[in-house]
């Protein structure tokens, strides 16, 4: 009985703390250009994050170098499906490829495969956002490769809606630059 009164209270104390919240959707612009591709298709893994990216507060590095959680916001969807669906997005509406994030939903397979890990995905205390990792693509065709990628975008500050404007400009520039690898 003690563990369920506490079960209860554990709950609602949780829900309190969320109702308050403000909630932040990552940017993301739909590319004018499409890029011809050597793939008809591509299945985009579930990305990596590191766990404060992961996470669903909106995290900022201080001067100090310490990650901070920015006080009674959120993100609006869970960060690793967010990532993941805007880069088979763009992906999809800027390349000629049919893209769609995994599980594939067509009864044939897809011709290829991006895994993407992303090691840092921060507002640093430099006013950079940093965007850093390492993709591969397959495909069945026996075409593979290994990139590393770091973008920067500057931003003004460390408020949540300049980390979603500025993770959604660097989802965009990663996009362009596997669009540019799937040629």
């Amino acid at each position: 009985m003690k563990t369920t009164v506490f079960a209860f209270a554990l709950v609602a104390a949780l829900a309190a703390c969320s109702a308050n919240s403000d909630l932040y959707l990552i940017g993301s612009d739909v590319p004018q250009t499409k890029v011809r591709v050597a793939t008809p298709s591509v299945e985009v893994k579930e990305v990596t994050l590191p766990a404060y990216a992961a996470a669903s507060e909106i995290a900022y590095q201080t001067p100090e170098g310490a990650l901070k959680t920015a006080k009674g916001v959120l993100w609006a969807e869970e960060p690793r499906a967010a990532v993941t669906r805007i880069i088979a997005e763009q992906l999809d509406a800027g390349t000629t490829a049919q893209v769609a994030a995994e599980p594939w939903p067509l009864l044939d397979s897809a011709d290829t495969t991006l895994n993407l890990r992303i090691d840092r995905m921060v507002a640093r205390a430099d006013a950079q956002f940093e965007l850093s990792g390492q993709y591969a693509i397959s495909s069945f065709s026996g075409r593979e490769k290994l990139r590393r990628f770091t973008i920067l975008q500057p931003i003004i500050d460390t408020a949540p809606a300049t980390i979603a404007a500025a993770t959604g400009a660097a989802l965009a520039q990663l996009s362009k630059e596997i669009a540019q690898e799937l040629r």
